[in-house]
């Protein structure tokens, strides 16, 4: 179901003409996992890999997990839009458009459906606003939220061009919500895998 899913999200192309580059949706390979992460949208380099968190805010994202205990193995990559927005003017990547995040809204769907997973970490504003409707990343960072049986573990967006880390204030959050993060894992290990239909 999920190499079905997999294949269907590569041929989307719901977007186009009106993403900057074309479209060339990203999505993770099928894993037998209970934990995901969602993230914002892939960037430049993503496009060409074909493959999430691959570019330089994938490796920061990658030594979280390093702290967390965990890696990219346990935890299905996943995103609230599938194509790469652009580049801002003033550096970094465009924030997904609207229509954009309306039209990946069914991936997104299709995975939780197919996945069921026990714990969902949002990465970055976006995400977090999209999955728990809260605003501030100070308010969702640090915190272990419960919601209809998924337990949401949220983290900052892991690019250089956020200065949100630059407080220690939220240095301490982010340690936090990686001991959140270990923990949960531990115990998702603990249990097992379960059965998910590849």
């Amino acid at each position: 179901m999920l190499r079905e899913h997999r294949a269907d999200v590569l041929s989307c192309a719901r977007c186009s003409p009106a993403i900057p580059g074309g479209v060339a949706p990203v999505v993770d390979v099928p894993k037998k996992v209970r934990a995901m992460l969602v993230a914002q949208a892939p960037g430049a380099t993503e496009v060409v890999t074909q493959s999430p968190f691959t570019g330089p805010a994938g490796k920061r994202l990658m030594g979280w997990f390093e702290r967390a205990g965990t890696s990219r193995e346990e935890i299905y990559l996943s995103a609230i839009a599938r194509c790469f927005p652009g580049k801002a003017k003033g550096g970094g990547d465009l924030v997904p458009p609207r229509t954009m995040i309306s039209n990946c809204r069914p991936h997104l769907a299709r995975e939780l459906e197919l996945l069921r997973p026990e714990l969902v970490v949002p990465v970055g504003g976006l995400a977090i606003k999209e999955l728990l409707g809260i605003g501030r990343l100070s308010d969702a960072v640090g915190q272990e939220i419960v919601r209809d049986g998924i337990t949401y573990v949220p983290l900052p967006h892991p690019s250089g061009a956020s200065t949100w880390l630059n407080r220690s204030e939220n240095k301490e959050r982010l340690a936090v919500a990686l001991g959140l993060l270990g923990d949960r894992m531990a115990a998702l290990r603990q249990r097992g895998r379960g059965s998910i239909n590849l």
